[in-house]
């Protein structure tokens, strides 16, 4: 191959080897930027978990330093709340059967 050939060869490599670490440069100060700002916007939310509530609100204390029996109660609510949503869908199905019925029939 002629000379000329190797020099425009490489100067191409040169130029994308120049352009790739301008490309790389560039997305890694807009990643460091991104995450800063991730930063900024985690530490206003710690900060503000560690001051008081503004309404005055004191938050009901962890589950397992109350009694048995709230737990039981707070479970009984939540599995009977279960069994309502599913006897809703259960007749909400039976009507939508009632309907098709009817306009099938």
């Amino acid at each position: 191959m002629p000379w000329w050939i190797w020099l425009i060869l490489a100067l191409f490599m040169l130029a994308m080897i120049i352009c790739g670490l301008a490309y790389a440069g560039i997305h890694g100060i807009r990643a460091l930027r991104d995450a800063s700002e991730t930063g900024d916007r985690i530490g206003e939310k710690l900060s503000a978990m560690g001051e008081p509530d503004s309404v005055g609100h004191t938050p009901e204390p962890a589950i397992f330093t109350q009694p048995l029996s709230v737990a039981q109660d707070r479970y009984a609510e939540a599995h009977a709340e279960v069994i309502r949503r599913r006897a809703a869908k259960r007749e909400r199905h039976i009507r939508a059967w009632n309907r098709w019925k009817r306009f099938n029939d």
